[in-house]
């Protein structure tokens, strides 16, 4: 059996005896063969000689061709800020100060924006790995598409123009089944709908805006002969099951998800999840060991490897030791072996000295906004942004913070101040908001009682 059918048995649901492995190695794969992401994702040559990499070294079921969340936004009028670690972020929102709909002769074509790079790789990376290795076509899920047109005020729509917000997210499911059809034409085996920003409402906004065009879109990837996954970062937990009602074939999540008791709720609707191994503080910062202790403990975990994926939790740090990913493959293909290398290890914690604000001292409003990376992580960034609107609003009467987890000490930083999920707000050491992106109200309203506590 080749590594991409015992990918496709799970997805069809059926018993492996070994779990598949996808390394979500996106920017990853230019730091294996020395480019940085930029050149990665503008270069058509050095992306495939990076994703060659990635095959060879990591031994994946299923890997990504590209995981750049921006392509369709780039492509309908955003600006895009390039970086030398990691995909571009989204600078600049067409739909911020205009309540329209584009008109539906705006969808990609195979020959705008960086399209042709994409697709073009696409191709030859089938055309060399495509017997072995399912290929993934990931595309921006509809609702985080939408937040790149519009900006934060999407949230704010969903509670004062809901038919807007109806609308907007029906043309960007018409974008979305467009790049289906590009990337399915290409070569992609499995159409990956990641949206970061699902994980930042809830269920009943999900349900009553997100429903239809996800269920949509999936039944649209199957009708086309693909598989699909719903990919989304930050704490989804509470969306598990209504995203499961939309029939995906698959669910990926991150570590802020615990696994094992989201497998229980994908195993009742007969869906595949993957995840989460977690991104920094085990891939980027951990020792061979600490990555290859993940993967065995979590299957251990979960012991019925039937619709469970491995992954990480999302896009791969840029800078991810090569070792610690090779870790990974070896605890996937050889657990035997991983479990007699992890006898007599023991978990090493480092005691990083960090020294928390005086809060009660406090002469104005200290608002801490703990993210992933709002320059990487799409929830990251439109917490960080609606932070950032309001900071236009208080001026200097109120402090701002960005604490990064992506930085050693900030993981020792979050332990102290007992940060659980990302991203989260806190003012004046106070949690205010976890996973959930604040409307400019709720942010108002809460900096407001914090300097009223002050007095």
């Amino acid at each position: 059996m080749t590594p991409k059918q015992s990918l496709f048995d799970v997805l069809d649901h059926k018993k492996v005896a070994i779990a598949p492995w996808v390394p979500f190695a996106g920017v990853h794969a230019g730091k294996l063969v020395g480019y940085n992401a930029t050149e990665v994702l503008t270069n058509k040559d050095k992306l495939v000689k990076s994703l060659l990499e990635v095959n060879k070294l990591y031994k994946p079921n299923g890997q990504p061709v590209v995981f750049d969340l921006q392509l369709e936004a780039e492509i309908l009028g955003c600006e895009l800020v390039f970086a030398d670690d990691g995909p571009p972020s989204v600078k600049t929102h067409p739909l911020e100060d205009i309540d329209t709909i584009p008109c539906e002769c705006k969808l990609p074509t195979a020959e705008d924006g960086r399209l042709p790079i994409v697709l073009a790789a696409m191709r030859e990376m089938k055309e060399k790995v495509g017997d072995t290795t399912a290929l993934y076509g990931l595309i921006c899920g509809p609702f985080t598409l939408a937040s790149h047109l519009r900006g934060t005020n999407i949230f704010m729509d969903m509670y004062d123009d809901e038919d807007y917000v109806k609308s907007l997210l029906d043309y960007c499911l018409k974008v979305a089944k467009r790049m289906t059809d590009l990337f399915i034409e290409a070569g992609m085996d499995i159409i990956a709908v990641v949206d970061p920003l699902v994980s930042q409402i809830s269920p009943d906004h999900f349900e009553e805006f997100l429903d239809a065009p996800f269920s949509a879109l999936f039944k649209y990837i199957k009708e086309k002969g693909a598989y699909s996954s719903f990919f989304v970062c930050g704490d989804a937990t509470k969306n598990i099951d209504v995203m499961c009602k939309t029939k995906p074939d698959s669910i990926s999540v991150d570590e802020n998800v615990d696994l094992a008791a989201a497998k229980k709720i994908t195993d009742k609707h007969n869906i595949a999840i993957g995840g989460n191994i977690p991104l920094t503080s085990v891939m980027l910062h951990g020792t061979q060991e600490d990555n290859m202790k993940y993967v065995i403990d979590l299957v251990d975990k979960i012991e019925d490897t039937t619709n469970l994926i491995i992954a990480p939790g999302c896009d791969m740090p840029y800078d991810t030791p090569i070792e610690n990913t090779i870790a990974i493959t070896q605890a996937v293909t050889e657990p035997e072996v991983a479990h007699k290398i992890l006898e007599n290890y023991t978990v090493v914690v480092e005691d990083i000295y960090v020294e928390l604000p005086d809060y009660a001292s406090l002469k104005k409003p200290l608002i801490e906004v703990c993210t992933l990376d709002s320059l990487t992580c799409a929830a990251c960034t439109y917490m960080m942004a609606a932070v950032n609107r309001v900071k236009e609003d208080y001026g200097d009467a109120i402090d701002v913070i960005e604490y990064k987890f992506t930085i050693k000490e900030n993981i020792a930083r979050f332990q102290k101040m007992g940060v659980t999920n990302l991203p989260a707000i806190y003012i004046n050491g106070e949690l205010k908001f976890s996973s959930i992106i604040p409307s400019n109200e709720e942010l108002h309203k809460a900096i407001d009682e914090a300097k009223a506590k002050m007095k």
